[in-house]
């Protein structure tokens, strides 16, 4: 403000002695006079240009061009630009926040959308696109409610109670594949809502799991528990003599066991769900276990079959000289529980047939083949399901629990194995667990076991 003041003082000197010096001697003082107004107009006349120079470079908006460097209005210029560079820095880092929060969002494993007042779309995240099939170029700012004409999402949307979140079907559930989305709708702003989207199908099937679980867990006791029940009031109520007594106590002794059974086997599954992957580090010899497998079929087949007439022909044979890497009580628990399947579920004198073998690929090989009634196709998928039954009343003649294959099952798993089920009705059955090439190590040099298995008189695998 100092040199400004002094700017226009020196110009009104400067116009006053202009003035006095062409007009002097005869006029010399209005001369002055005239010239000093002059001098101040001329003043004037350069700072207004000077500030519409300022005014047309901030209509402009270009701060990369200077428009004055001196003066008061050069300050004013200066200090503007100033702070555009600071509006435009902090629209920058805005801008960029924002970025990171939509991608955070599009990141996001649940569906995200954005409603403003009147329910239209604003933005919606890549999930959301595939929970509700909705096109980002297509469907914003259109109603959310038109795009998805649920029932039940259209009762949510208009009780503006959105306290609780809504169970609704997939855009892609068919009844084979159900698809289950929870939504849940939270008010902020002005009015406006975000629509929180996940897929929540494994987490349904999970509790129906359970609710089936609990209750086939409560059926397969109740029933050896009301047997029990009938022969203790029986023991305590009537009067039986010692051959009677001894029957019964038979019966009970059987229930129990088989209640027995059930319970250690839902801790076998149990403990399977519950422990780490067995490691590589402790190794079996297949012979051995072979052998083992072989002892244990020939005393069931005994135990349900009294008459040695009508025993099943078993026929065990260990084509593989080498080890597999797990857990023993496991694999031997698996490969147990398909021996002793084909043993229940095939009829007396009938054949089975177990085998181990190498693979071309380095791959291990054990199978179970019997001659007994076949499974149809439909309950082959589900037969690794727990308390799964083909026929219930034939399960229960024979003592199963209906957890067996579930066992297997886990058990290949575990051991990064696959489970192969081959059967078709009135043909027989064949239940294979293929052990990877990791897991197997040989012995000795067992490609001639491999090529001896035509030989043998085995059936091949269907």
């Amino acid at each position: 403000m100092f040199w400004r003041f002094i700017s226009f003082l020196a110009c009104q000197l400067v116009g006053g002695f202009a003035g006095w010096y062409l007009t002097f001697p005869g006029r010399g003082m209005a001369g002055a006079l005239a010239g000093v107004v002059l001098g101040a107009a001329g003043w004037f006349l350069i700072d207004l240009s000077r500030g519409l120079r300022l005014l047309r470079w901030l209509r402009a908006g270009d701060v990369s061009d200077v428009a004055l460097t001196t003066g008061l209005w050069g300050e004013v210029c200066d200090r503007a630009r100033r702070l555009i560079r600071a509006r435009e820095q902090m629209t920058r880092e805005s801008e960029n926040r924002l970025q990171e929060f939509l991608a955070a969002f599009q990141a996001s494993p649940n569906g995200v959308v954005l409603l403003d007042a009147q329910g239209q779309i604003e933005w919606f995240n890549q999930m959301a696109a595939t929970h509700f099939g909705l096109d980002a170029q297509r469907d914003v700012l259109q109603h959310f409610g038109n795009l998805v004409r649920d029932p039940g999402f259209a009762a949510y949307f208009a009780g503006h109670d959105y306290r609780r979140e809504l169970i609704m079907q997939g855009r892609e559930s068919t009844p084979a594949r159900p698809v289950k989305l929870s939504v849940h709708l939270h008010r902020y702003g002005e009015g406006r809502l975000l629509l929180l989207s996940r897929d929540v199908t494994a987490l349904e099937q999970a509790e129906a799991m359970r609710r089936d679980f609990v209750a086939n867990v409560s059926h397969e006791i109740r029933t050896p528990l009301t047997v029990l029940g009938g022969f203790v009031e029986t023991l305590q109520t009537l009067p039986l003599t010692d051959e009677e007594r001894e029957r019964y106590l038979a019966l009970m002794a059987q229930q129990a066991q088989r209640m027995q059974t059930l319970v250690n086997d839902l801790l076998t599954l149990s403990r399977l769900e519950g422990s780490p992957p067995p490691g590589a580090s402790d190794w079996m010899p297949m012979p051995a276990l072979m052998r083992q497998l072989e002892q244990d079929a020939h005393a069931l087949t005994a135990v349900l079959n009294p008459s040695s007439d009508h025993l099943h022909q078993l026929e065990f044979a260990s084509l593989l000289e080498g080890d597999i890497a797990g857990a023993p009580n496991e694999i031997l628990s698996a490969m147990g529980n398909l021996v002793s399947n084909a043993i229940r579920y095939t009829p007396p004198v009938g054949e089975i047939h177990v085998r181990a073998l190498l693979l071309p690929d380095g791959r291990a090989e054990f199978s179970v083949q019997d001659t007994g009634p076949g499974i149809a196709p439909e309950h082959i998928p589900r037969l690794t399901e727990r308390f799964y039954r083909v026929d219930r009343s034939r399960s229960r003649d024979t003592g199963g629990t209906g957890l067996g294959l579930a066992i297997v099952k886990h058990v290949a798993q575990r051991h990064g194995a696959e489970l192969k089920i081959e059967s078709a009705p009135g043909k027989g059955s064949v239940f294979t667990i293929i052990f990877p090439a990791s897991r197997v190590r040989l012995r000795s040099n067992t490609t001639e076991g491999l090529h001896a298995s035509a030989s043998a008189g085995l059936p091949a695998t269907k």
